[in-house]
């Protein structure tokens, strides 16, 4: 029966560390998009200021143009981010139905308290 305890422990722990991972990875995805959007705001009052839209113009601000290309790259790791989100997500389903699928151990009844049991008449278990 402790092998069965174990097996079951372990597929918990499996399922959990799955939900762990998953949770971890919507977290960093929301604080990517946390910081894109505060680029994107960046971009517009750095364009505002300097009067000037069009990123191919020789006048485009320095600061817009790196600030564009970091945003972009957040944009791209939040897409990957989000193709790891759904495996880890279907990862975590697949355990948590394998540990639900284990079937839960019976309670045991020590080998002492067993035998005693068979001593006792039938008169006296009740």
């Amino acid at each position: 029966m402790k092998a069965r305890e174990t097996a079951m422990r372990l597929k918990r722990f499996e399922a959990d560390e799955k939900a762990r991972k998953a949770a971890d990875l919507e977290h960093m995805i929301r604080e990517f998009e946390t910081i894109a959007s505060d680029l994107d705001r960046q971009i517009q009052a750095e364009e505002d200021r300097s009067g000037v839209r069009d990123p191919s113009h020789f006048a485009y601000s320095t600061f817009a143009k790196s600030a564009s290309q970091r945003r972009d790259n957040l944009r791209a790791s939040i897409a990957g981010l989000r193709e790891k989100l759904e495996a880890a997500l279907r990862e975590r389903d697949e355990a948590a139905d394998q540990a639900v699928q284990t079937p839960p151990t019976p309670l045991r009844v020590s080998g002492r308290m067993q035998r005693r049991a068979d001593r006792l008449p039938t008169s006296a278990v009740r």
